[in-house]
Formats: structure tokens, C-alpha cells, sequence
């Protein structure tokens, strides 16, 4: 049982949790809490934590025990933790690698591609959301949050797990490989001039969401193929990311249905 603060592996669990480039270096990532670790794909999990108080549940060990596994102290596992109130389980796990096919190889792939997105819970929001609406994938610029960070994890509800990912350089050095694909990029934009439910997403489609405060460059709405509103009551300007993503998604889902 580890015991103490300075053991190693405590403290290359806190570099994981607080450092991207720790995580980049390593390429592993922590998910904490039971349905993180129940949900992970066995092939990619590592190592997996176990609180000193947690270690006492059969059933939750005899899964644990077919992997390689450490018991922590109560102390020292409340240190490691990222989060106020730890479950008393942690998984470390390699963190996937996908393809452009991945996401854009199938059928008319439907894509959400997020340009400097910066808050982790709109990150994990997204990708989660974009599971249940049925999304091929999701395109990521260099400057957006990473999706290893254990709030992203958290966000994702484990849809981390299933939902291919892929950083790019930039919105616009896309735009040929979209085109060559014949997939027609929507941008959510204030200036937009349909409002979004009057525009088709049955064939190949990718939705651009710019940044939380300042939306979209204007290189990536320049480059997009058509520029969409979601239509505003009151004095609301525009919604949260996640929100404006998740009526976006769900839209292209119910007329692909």
C-alpha cells in the first residue's frame, strides 16, 4: 500500500492531473471515480488507484484485480485527487490516437470542429453531447483546451472513451480537405444569414463554434461554407458553446432520422 505524499507514482499522478505537458510527454491521461473506470476501454487503462477505504468492495476488486493496481491511503489518495470529494478510484489510462479517416471516412460524417474553445466543461459537454446526437467526431484547433485535462474527462461522462478526437492546426487548413470530401461547413455566427433549422445537414456536415468570448476568426467564418444563426429572444446575444453545439447537433440528427 502506498503510504505517503512522496511516493513517485503520487507524484507523477498530480504532474498528470495538473500539467498538459506531463500528459502530452507520457501520453497518459487519469479518469477518476467508478463509472470512469467501469467504462474504459480495458486496452487502454495503465494503472488503476484504489482508496484504502474503497479496497474493501469486492465486487468493485474483482475487477481491479485483473489489472495492475495500487491501494492508496485515505490521506495520501485525497492528495492525488483533482477533485473536492474523490470516489476512492482512479484509472490511468494511454491516451487514444486517431486518424482524419476516423472521423471523416465514414458516410456523410457529421463533425463538430472547435476553434479555441478554452472552458473544459463546454469541451466535455460537446463531446459528450456529440455521442448522443450521433457525431462522427470532433476537430480540434492546436489553441483549444486539451481534452485530457481531468475536467474535460469529467465533462465527458466517459464519452471520451467512444468519441474520436483530433487536433488540427487551424480551421482554415481544413477547409480543402472538407471540400475534397464533399462536406459543407457551417458556421454559428451572429452575422449569420439563415437561422439553422432552415438549412440541410443530411449529407457530409461540420459545425464550426468559435471561442467561448470571442467567437469565431474571422478566417474561420470567412471560410466556411455558410453562416448560420440560432435565432435570439430578449437581449441575448448568443448561448454557451456547449448549448449553441448541442441545438446545432440535435438538429442534424432529427433530419437524419
Amino acid at each position: 500500500m502506498i503510504t505517503s505524499v512522496n511516493n513517485g507514482q503520487v507524484k507523477n499522478i498530480i504532474q498528470l492531473n495538473q500539467k498538459t505537458k506531463a500528459r502530452r510527454e507520457q501520453g497518459l491521461f487519469v479518469a477518476e471515480g467508478r463509472k470512469m473506470f467501469g467504462e474504459a476501454p480495458r486496452d487502454w487503462i495503465s494503472k488503476v488507484y484504489v482508496s484504502e477505504a474503497l479496497s474493501g468492495d469486492a465486487e468493485l476488486m474483482a475487477q481491479v484485480e485483473k489489472l495492475p493496481y495500487e491501494i492508496v491511503a485515505d490521506s495520501v489518495f485525497r492528495q492525488m485527487s483533482d477533485t473536492q470529494t474523490p470516489q476512492g478510484i482512479m484509472t490511468v489510462l494511454k491516451k487514444p490516437s486517431y486518424t482524419i479517416e476516423d472521423i471523416l471516412g465514414g458516410k456523410n460524417p457529421l463533425v463538430m470542429i472547435l476553434e479555441d474553445l478554452q472552458d473544459p466543461g463546454n469541451a466535455g459537454t460537446i463531446l459528450r453531447t456529440g455521442e448522443g446526437a450521433g457525431v462522427s467526431g470532433v476537430l480540434l484547433t492546436k489553441t483549444c483546451v486539451d481534452i485530457t485535462n481531468p475536467k474535460v474527462i469529467r465533462s465527458t461522462m466517459g464519452s471520451v472513451y467512444r468519441m474520436p478526437f483530433l487536433y488540427v492546426e487551424s480551421v482554415v487548413s481544413l477547409a480543402q480537405e472538407l471540400k475534397d470530401r464533399n462536406i459543407r461547413t457551417f458556421a454559428a455566427h451572429l452575422h449569420g444569414k439563415n437561422s439553422y433549422d432552415q438549412e440541410s445537414y443530411t449529407g457530409g456536415t461540420a459545425f464550426l463554434i468559435g471561442n467561448e468570448g470571442k467567437g469565431l476568426t474571422d478566417e474561420a467564418a470567412d471560410s466556411a461554407d455558410c453562416l448560420i444563426r440560432i435565432p435570439m429572444c430578449g437581449k441575448v446575444e448568443s448561448l454557451n458553446a456547449a448549448m449553441a453545439s448541442g441545438i446545432l447537433m440535435y438538429e442534424a440528427a432529427r433530419q437524419r432520422r
